[in-house]
């Protein structure tokens, strides 16, 4: 029976996630849950003997090494666990558990990581919808229901769906594509009456990839900003508790000590796991800079073409672009103020790309000049 306790609630809906497990994630998922029904049978049994503690400290401390000798559950799923219990019926069927951050994780739009007693689970999945309220006090549950398994997250906002950007590897191969058909379309259609028309259709497919770069990067900073807390939190807490143990060693009192050391070791586990997180959100924040560098190139690589070509029809149709080339330099300010935004480097230039190009060559002989040092480097060694 799902747990939704009477109180009020900092999320203002629901969304759900169906999940499409193989028949080994389902054997995963029915097991943990199998462990969790143990989990609430041991502190009923405890509360029958002691009587109900309101008390989670209390509750922790009687109840959290059985629950880790008898079974396998993570260490966070104990923890919320403690709390769940006081909503639930004594000896009602377990249908479903709660779930934070560290026990699910969206890895894809189409997959999710999902940790069960048997480890990570990496499950397909489908956004089912939204509907109103959410009066959990866990931020998510995994729930059998109807031959259905559902993870129902409580989110801030109704967000209507968008169609997922492109990822980064997509979106370097479109600029790789665009920057061919500039070129080469340019040089082929020079003395046709489609040239103006090729290159401008190429800026319009420039602006439209910069903004997939954008929104993969603004993604991917977002991810970067969310494990750096969740870390954050998990030190904070393996230094508070190694403070308990040393007062615990102090006091004689090792069999507290034990179970505590248990846990955080397993705190240690879950902090390496978004440590490799971390890492990767670094790579696609590197990769959607590099998507953002190459698309401000290929746009003035573009732009100055356009300029060459309608210079090359003569006065009437150069004074006609006049005002197109007034129009390209405002989208190309356009397009370095969101990369300035995203990326936190200045790259606008005050009138057209000569202040780009400067940083550019500069950045490039950089470049040069540390590849050369290695190449020293290695016929020195």
């Amino acid at each position: 029976m799902l747990y939704i306790p009477g109180m009020v609630s900092r999320y203002q809906s629901t969304m759900s996630y169906v999940l499409a497990p193989s028949p080994d994630d389902m054997l995963a998922i029915r097991a943990t849950l199998s462990d969790y029904a143990e989990m609430m049978r041991i502190l009923d049994e405890i509360e029958r003997d002691r009587g109900a503690s309101a008390n989670l400290v209390a509750l922790h401390e009687q109840a959290y090494a059985t629950i880790r000798e008898q079974t396998r559950l993570p260490a966070r799923l104990v923890t919320l666990g403690l709390r769940d219990h006081a909503g639930r019926t004594s000896g009602a069927t377990v249908s479903d558990l709660p779930l934070d951050g560290r026990l699910y994780a969206i890895k894809t739009p189409t997959h999710l990581s999902l940790s069960t007693i048997e480890g990570r689970r990496l499950i397909p999945y489908s956004v089912a919808g939204y509907v109103p309220g959410w009066s959990d006090h866990a931020e998510a549950r995994l729930v059998l229901r109807d031959d259905e398994t559902l993870i129902l997250v409580g989110i801030t906002s109704v967000i209507t769906p968008k169609e997922t950007v492109m990822a980064t590897e997509g979106i370097l191969s479109r600029i790789g594509r665009i920057i061919a058909g500039a070129a080469h379309g340019t040089v082929d259609a020079l003395e046709g009456a489609n040239a103006i028309a090729t290159v401008e259709q190429s800026i319009r497919e420039i602006d439209a990839v910069a903004e997939d770069a954008r929104a993969g990067a603004g993604k991917a900073r977002a991810e970067e900003h969310r494990l750096k807390a969740k870390i954050a939190e998990i030190n904070e807490e393996i230094e508070d508790l190694a403070g308990k143990i040393e007062v615990g060693l102090a006091s004689g009192r090792e069999d507290l000590v034990t179970p505590v050391i248990g846990l955080q070791i397993d705190l240690e586990a879950q902090r390496s796991a978004l440590e490799t997180a971390l890492a990767e959100a670094a790579g696609k924040i590197d990769d959607a800079g590099k998507a953002l560098q190459a698309v401000n190139s290929a746009r003035q690589d573009a732009v100055a073409r356009l300029a060459a070509l309608k210079k090359s029809k003569g006065a009437e149709d150069a004074s006609q672009g006049a005002s197109a080339s007034v129009r390209n330099d405002n989208r190309l300010a356009q397009s370095l103020n969101a990369i300035e935004r995203v990326t936190g480097v200045s790259g606008r230039p005050t009138t057209g790309a000569s202040e780009v190009e400067e940083l550019a060559r500069l950045q490039r002989e950089k470049a040069i000049q540390e590849r050369l040092a290695r190449y020293k480097g290695q016929s020195g060694s």
